[in-house]
């Protein structure tokens, strides 16, 4: 069972003192709103997966935990940890948050692409240096 999936008023969002990798990725996903499926295709793996590494089977290799920090909006530290910058307790919502959402998105979304973009220039220049 996850720590991070209990919300109520009385207690606080997440429990990061028996939290697991599994718990710290289900916050962060259910944080931005994005279900498994949804994570499993922006990080471009399986299903399965993403399910095996939420219920603490497996652990993410450390190019696809880098890139989930990105897409999650929390800092690589704080995913394997628990410490950095994690997820946000939630906060009344506002008119504005879906703007303000969008924003969050589309930030999220240039992280990842600046990662993918970041690994493929470091596997370029690999390829390089080995031709000088």
């Amino acid at each position: 069972m996850n720590v991070a999936t209990t919300i109520s008023n009385d207690t606080s969002y997440y429990g990061d003192e028996a939290a697991t990798l599994g718990d710290r990725i289900v916050a962060a996903r259910e944080a931005v709103g994005y279900s498994q499926k949804k994570l499993a295709s922006r990080l471009g793996v399986k299903l399965k997966t993403v399910q095996g590494w939420e219920e603490d089977r497996t652990e993410p290799r450390a190019n696809k935990a880098q890139m989930m920090s990105g897409i999650l909006g929390v800092s690589l530290a704080w995913l394997l940890s628990g410490e950095g910058e994690g997820v946000l307790e939630p906060t009344d919502t506002t008119s504005g948050s879906e703007d303000i959402q969008g924003i969050l998105d589309e930030i999220r979304s240039l992280r990842t692409d600046i990662t993918q973009a970041t690994q493929k220039l470091s596997t370029v220049e690999k390829r390089l240096r080995a031709r000088l």
